[in-house]
């Protein structure tokens, strides 16, 4: 695949070392951080076009904000129009800013578009964060085979990335929230007639331990980066249904529960997992293309290609609930591909990254290329190749911060299957109130044993 490339401010001396699986960053190049680079590694001035903003902190909180419910907030940016549509027609004038994924889209599909808005830089971490996000740059560590993480801080672990594999860890690790995330959201599948078929309705918590370092010391290894519980309550078919994650940065620590209210039990279920078919996606993506790439990342070897400018959803407050519910899922879910009336695009960079099958290990996908935000690396596209080299399926996510008081961010996430022409898309809360931050709950909250005595008997 050819790619074409535009190098960010201060990535040069990264890039001719990503052939380089084990090389350290040196006291040099961390003095980057905080002045030409972010201290999570992003370019900190904008393209001398200036279709990309130079980054200059977090933005203020718009008019009408309530930090008791962040998930469903004012659109800062409602007032803004399109600069400018991408469409089948006009999509070889933007080609070298498009995934090939959304390239097909536009061939397919004749009813898709990009609309391209104004970029605004509007990632932001806690300063906490970012100190230790500084701190990791010569601290945190990969094992030699990539799947256990050393000597880390709470923060980014790699703010500046010498492999893909730190990429892939950068991309794991992604911040959310300092605490949790509480919500009712809704699963769909919807098939090429436009018929939106319901998946799961859920109530759900995350967590994230690993933001709760104090930087006073490094992280044990093995520290669960994610803790997520979900309970479904439709449809009636899988009513009573319980899902407990938990991932760790350590090698074999992903580990996932069901309580399925049939057998009346939890049972440990290691096949969730790789290319296992999410359950709420009628088959039509793996467990792995959960928010893009979700996982160990032990069955392909991923090779950095570099960063690059590239279109990609960024503010779709319209998808919360924002701009007095602008898009609800009714408007949100057409045919073949959400409605681009709903979807917002902008200019960003992103680190592109290559990821290869092991010829040792089973996939449906023997190519993947990723491409992810250098402010949000938790934020990007996905392209997925079958065992042919043929593109098989896209992943998306779309973005916006909350604009809470310690910088919570939001997701809500899609994945196309263009055999069959049936998409599937999760996160869904804006139609039952949003996300909002909880307190931090106990330990014991995220146990199989809390997941069985909650259960139906």
């Amino acid at each position: 695949m050819q790619h074409t490339f535009r190098i960010g401010l201060g990535v040069a001396a990264v890039l001719c070392a990503c052939g380089t699986a084990l090389a350290e960053v040196t006291p040099e190049e961390t003095k980057a951080l905080g002045t030409t680079l972010t201290p999570w590694g992003a370019t900190k001035a904008g393209n001398k076009e200036g279709t990309i903003p130079e980054w200059t902190g977090r933005p203020p909180v718009p008019k009408g904000y309530d930090p008791k419910n962040p998930g469903i907030g004012p659109d800062p940016f409602a007032h803004e129009k399109p600069l400018f549509t991408i469409d089948a027609k006009n999509m070889d004038k933007y080609a070298d800013k498009l995934s090939e994924g959304q390239k097909e889209m536009l061939r397919k599909y004749p009813t898709y578009r990009l609309d391209v808005y104004p970029s605004h830089r509007t990632y932001a971490y806690p300063k906490k964060v970012q100190d230790l996000s500084i701190k990791n740059a010569t601290s945190c560590k990969t094992s030699a085979d990539f799947l256990t993480l050393s000597d880390c801080y709470g923060g980014v672990p790699f703010p500046i990335p010498k492999n893909g594999n730190q990429v892939m860890w950068n991309h794991a690790v992604k911040y959310t929230s300092l605490e949790g995330w509480s919500a009712k959201f809704k699963s769909f599948v919807i098939n090429p007639t436009g018929a939106p078929i319901l998946q799961g309705d859920n109530v759900i918590d995350y967590a994230f331990p690993w933001f709760r370092n104090d930087g006073n010391s490094t992280l044990p290894i093995g520290t669960d980066y994610y803790q997520y519980r979900q309970d479904t309550t439709a449809p009636a078919r899988m009513a009573g249904q319980k899902l407990l994650i938990r991932h760790g940065t350590k090698k074999n620590s992903d580990f996932v529960w069901q309580y399925l209210p049939g057998q009346r039990r939890v049972k440990l279920s290691p096949d969730l997992a790789y290319d296992t078919p999410q359950p709420q996606s009628g088959g039509s993506s793996t467990m792995d293309d959960i928010w893009v790439f979700f996982g160990q990342q032990d069955r392909f070897d991923f090779k950095l290609i570099g960063k690059k400018e590239m279109y990609i959803p960024y503010n779709n407050y319209k998808l919360s609930g924002g701009a007095g519910g602008a898009c609800s899922e009714a408007k949100l879910l057409t045919p073949n591909h959400f409605n681009p009336d709903c979807v917002r695009w902008e200019l960003h960079r992103v680190w592109v990254v290559e990821g290869t099958k092991k010829p040792e290990f089973r996939h449906i996908y023997s190519k993947r290329t990723f491409y992810f935000d250098e402010d949000g690396p938790g934020h990007g596209l996905g392209d997925n190749y079958d065992a042919s080299g043929k593109l098989y399926r896209s992943a998306i996510t779309y973005f916006h911060p909350a604009f809470a008081v310690d910088d919570n961010m939001m997701e809500y996430a899609a994945n196309n299957d263009f055999v069959t022409g049936v998409y599937n898309t999760y996160g869904l809360a804006g139609d039952l109130g949003g996300w909002y931050p909880t307190p931090v709950k106990p330990e014991t909250y995220y146990t199989p044993d809390s997941l069985g005595a909650s259960g139906i008997r």
